[in-house]
């Protein structure tokens, strides 16, 4: 099971405070733990929204909104991608991260889609496009 391990922003996040020597420090032990463990799939931290936009959806329009945004605790600072067994496992590794933010901070944890999940809509046709896009997608990723 892949789940997606969600760093909520803070105000400190948003206002573009950058970590200190001791908190990056942490962080790079646990990611190692997540990686020596074979969990670990993707993680990364996300700029602030001021940095960001929004594309807003509506029929064929679409229309680009310019961050920052309001709702910090709505915003994402950053994530991990991990593939273990259970949501119980992902929730261990989380209560084992140092706290990502000087304040009091989130973070939430999703499980990804997988093609099962979606059914009969997803059919034989459709699978086989979304395999090879992902294994082109991945030697991509490889060359560069």
């Amino acid at each position: 099971m892949r789940f997606m391990i969600i760093v909520k922003a803070s105000a400190e996040s948003e206002a573009g405070k950058m970590p200190s020597q001791e908190l990056l420090t942490a962080m790079g032990k646990f990611n190692e733990e997540l990686v020596n463990a074979g969990v670990l799939l993707a993680g990364e931290g996300l700029h602030p929204s001021s940095r960001g936009v929004r594309v807003h959806f509506s029929g064929k329009n679409r229309t680009v909104i310019d961050g920052p945004f309001s709702e910090t605790k709505e915003l994402i600072a950053g994530f991990w991608l991990v593939q273990v067994k259970s949501l119980e496992e992902a929730i261990e590794w989380v209560k084992r991260c140092p706290n990502p933010m000087e304040s009091d901070s989130d973070i939430e944890i999703r499980q990804v889609f997988e093609m099962d999940d979606f059914g009969a809509e997803f059919t034989p046709e459709l699978r086989e496009q979304e395999q090879r896009v992902m294994a082109k997608a991945a030697e991509l990723q490889k060359q560069q």
